[in-house]
């Protein structure tokens, strides 16, 4: 047997979940064409919104080729547009956003281990952060075990042209291009799989702002892109529009282009080629035994395919069935087509199937009650034999037809060591901006399996399928009808903590608020704080809540022996179990809800510093988590909302926050700056954050003008040069360079250009080999007020509990009290 069969386990597991769509006939012989095709292509890139997808569009529709986008990265270090989820969280969402693209494009999707740790310049920055061995390997293992006839480059691996994750996809994959055939580069996947040698690699060849242009010499294919695919009654443009759509957190809505339209791919490595791409390139069909035979029933039932009643293509459909199952191939594309022809055998008679439960959250150790529902509307009879998973078989012995639903009601016991529903990416630390996936099986997929699913086996007319349903939870909402979310497991103890940051300076709250709720019922046990000896905190009070599960516990922090610390807070049974894990949720209408766990943490930061506590307006943009943190630090924070942006309003407040990107998505905000304006000039004090330069609502973002660039500074750790005599960097805290330390992923971004000369500029920034950018942070005295402008991250370096960035942000605010 082929060591393949195991990367079939791991990634079809995630394509083909079978709760049957309503196909038209028209579906149905689409994929009965996608059936007969055995050629696969490999599209690579960084991140999520990387990819061609009229390109991808095209590849599956046209073509009818099995197409894969590797997207290095989930796109943890991006900007979010729809809600304040950063890092890790964005992650999730940029990923179920790919997956909902790959559902509506008709591709498929891989991810490598790497963390998108933000804006990089050039691949020599990126690679002094992500291992280039191990993500080169990542890349050699997705080849191997996918088999592409052709890779597709989205980028070329000329530095500086783009973002420095994107030139290193094209590097890492143009080497894996070279060496995938060889057993001699990463031997220890050989055990579990195979060598492979694509045939060719191209660039998915652009102009930015033009039509691309072929360089004389160059051998290059172009695909009509543009054109219409009458069995899915749309052009390839729209779908790649509706795809692009999906990716909504980036604010990629996209309109499609009408009429005809070009994608150019160039070659780079290979064999040369006449008319098509695919020149040379195998049919595996005629690769296996009897395989010429098993094609030539698919050409028939092609040929005969009948458009209005689809039942009728049974005895063809279940002829390829027969002569697929005579065959012992375990090559992974064989056994795709086999999953494939259940798919269709079953869409054709238009059966649907669920594993439902009426509830979303279940947790280990529970009894669940759950359903299955399977219909079949045709008149040829389906065999309902066993359901089956590793802590359930139950013998049915049922047949279905003519439109008569089949339900089995059941129980499950779930096992107390079954694994909870968390991202299989995020079960260990990151390291080196490399998620810490141990198992190979694990890198490529892009999502767990579902957490409880069940084997259905069925029979017709002798000829066994099998149907893996997931276990689903169904209802009814009363705006948007049915409403279908993945099943969950959560721990049956959770432990959260309501701040993120605590901190140990003159008139902050060292008190927090540890709630530990139970699942079953309340477990008698005791809080433990790691990280910090018992003389360091106590516990003020404990109100057991039995009514609703919980114990919560208030906890006063007295001492830190350093200035900042994580603090773990566990909760420690009788019976010597610990819990110490929180339950965090994502919820989107275009997308599954999301659930995933974070240790039960805090970062515990003492520091020696100067500020008032005064009242703050905090005018939200995107989405931050700065508020919090300012709250936890001692500031009054009050949200203003659209209708409260006037200077009446204003003059409550000594100090107004403007959020990350208020300028590009708060129209109430551009409209009313002239009202900011005045405030300031009356004495009031106003910091905006980061803004991208396009698009922007207004250009009228402070009292004098500046403009916003593209430019920014990557390197956590690179040179700062300032003027410590400044305002900013001298009252009421004297800033050092010491303060400098410890940022997290970048500098910042989006700096200005081109100011007024009634600004002052503080700071120089710089990444290494590069010029010096003064545009980080503009100051300047309007009126009685103040004025900060700064594309600094303070949103990444604040809820990080920076000490150094808390510092300088608060004196941005104490210049309400300045000289």
């Amino acid at each position: 047997m082929l060591k393949r069969t195991i990367f079939l386990t791991i990634f079809f597991g995630f394509l083909f979940l079978q709760v049957f769509a309503q196909n038209p006939s028209s579906k149905l012989y689409h994929d009965l064409l996608t059936l007969k095709e055995t050629k696969r292509i490999l599209f690579v890139a960084a991140h999520p919104d990387d990819e061609n997808t009229r390109l991808i569009s095209y590849l599956a529709n046209a073509e009818h080729a099995q197409v894969a986008y590797l997207s290095l990265t989930r796109g943890d270090g991006g900007q979010n547009l729809i809600g304040k989820e950063l890092g890790i969280e964005l992650g999730l969402i940029r990923t179920h956003e790919l997956l909902k693209a790959r559902e509506t494009d008709g591709g498929r999707q891989f991810f490598s281990r790497a963390l998108d740790f933000g804006f990089s310049k050039n691949p020599d920055e990126t690679l002094n952060n992500w291992d280039r061995e191990k993500l080169l390997s990542d890349v050699v293992w997705i080849v191997r075990n996918f088999q592409p006839d052709i890779i597709i480059n989205r980028f070329n691996t000329i530095p500086g042209t783009t973002h420095g994750h994107h030139t290193t996809s094209a590097i890492l994959s143009s080497e894996a291009f070279e060496i995938s055939g060889d057993e001699n580069f990463f031997q220890e996947q050989l055990k579990l799989t195979n060598t492979w040698n694509a045939k060719r690699l191209f660039w998915n060849a652009y102009n930015w702002g033009g039509q691309y242009e072929a360089e004389e010499g160059k051998t290059y294919h172009i695909f009509p892109v543009g054109d219409y695919n009458p069995l899915l009654g749309t052009t390839y443009s729209q779908i790649a529009a509706n795809s692009r759509t999906m990716h909504k957190s980036q604010g990629f809505g996209s309109t499609s282009q009408i009429g005809a339209g070009n994608d150019f791919i160039e070659l780079i490595k290979g064999e040369g080629f006449n008319e098509s791409p695919f020149e040379g390139i195998p049919n595996r069909w005629l690769q296996i035994e009897n395989g010429d035979e098993i094609e030539k029933s698919i050409v028939k039932a092609i040929e005969e395919f009948d458009f209005i009643n689809p039942e009728k293509n049974l005895q063809n459909l279940l002829n390829i069935k027969g002569k697929l199952a005579d065959v012992t191939s375990e090559e992974s594309w064989f056994l795709e087509k086999k999953v494939m022809m259940d798919d269709l055998i079953l869409s054709s008679l238009g059966v649907k199937a669920e594993f439902i439960i009426k509830k979303e959250i279940g947790y280990p150790g529970e009894e669940l009650d759950a359903e299955l529902i399977f219909n079949n509307p045709s008149n040829a009879a389906i065999s309902l034999k066993e359901l089956r998973n590793v802590f359930l078989q139950i013998p049915l012995n049922k047949k279905a037809f003519e439109n008569k639903p089949v339900n089995q009601v059941m129980k499950l016991q779930v096992p107390k060591d079954f694994p909870i529903s968390q991202p299989f990416w995020l079960e260990n630390p990151i390291e080196n901006s490399l998620f810490g996936i141990k198992k190979p099986k694990q890198i490529g997929p892009p999502i767990n399996g579902s957490s409880i699913g069940v084997n259905l086996f069925l029979d017709i007319e002798g000829q066994e399928l099998l149907l893996n349903l997931p276990l689903i939870y169904k209802y009814n909402d009363q705006v948007d009808g049915e409403i279908k979310q993945p099943f969950t497991l959560v721990p049956e103890v959770n432990v959260n903590i309501d701040k993120k940051n605590v901190f140990l300076v003159k008139g902050a709250n060292p008190e927090l608020t540890i709630e530990v709720s139970f699942k079953n019922k309340v477990m008698e046990g005791e809080l433990v704080m790691d990280g910090l000896d018992k003389s360091q905190y106590e516990v003020l009070a404990v109100e057991n809540d039995d009514k609703r599960k919980k114990k919560i516990y208030t906890v006063k922090i007295k001492d830190s022996d350093v200035e900042k610390l994580v603090v773990l807070a566990s909760f420690k049974t009788k019976d010597g179990r610990i819990f110490y894990q929180d339950t965090k949720r994502i919820i989107y209408k275009h997308i599954p809800n999301l659930t995933y766990f974070i240790n039960a943490s805090f970062d515990l930061i003492k520091m020696d510093i100067v500020m008032s506590g005064q009242k703050i307006g905090y005018i939200n943009g995107a989405g931050d988590d700065v508020p919090e943190v300012l709250k936890n630090l001692g500031y009054e924070v009050a949200f203003l909302e659209n209708g409260d942006l006037s200077k009446r309003k204003f003059d409550e407040f000594k100090t107004i926050i403007i959020g990350i990107r208020a300028f590009n998505t708060n129209q109430n905000l551009a409209d009313n700056v002239d009202q900011l304006m005045a405030y300031i000039e009356d004495g009031g004090n106003v910091i905006v954050q980061y803004n991208t330069s396009s698009p922007l609502l207004t250009r009228e973002l402070g009292p004098f003008p500046f403009s916003i660039s593209r430019d920014r500074v990557t390197v956590e750790g690179s040179a700062v040069t300032a003027d410590f005599k400044h305002p900013v960097l001298s009252y009421p805290n004297q800033i050092t360079s010491k303060d400098f330390d410890g940022w997290v992923q970048e500098r910042g971004l989006y700096f200005t250009s081109d100011w007024d000369s009634n600004y002052t500029t503080p700071f120089v920034m710089q990444d290494p080999g590069e010029n010096p950018s003064s545009g980080s942070l503009l100051f300047a005295r309007y009126g009685k007020g103040t004025y900060t402008y700064s594309g600094i991250s303070w949103f990444r370096q604040l809820p990080a509990g920076v000490p150094g960035a808390i510092k300088i942000f608060v004196n941005l605010i104490e210049q309400s009290n300045g000289k």
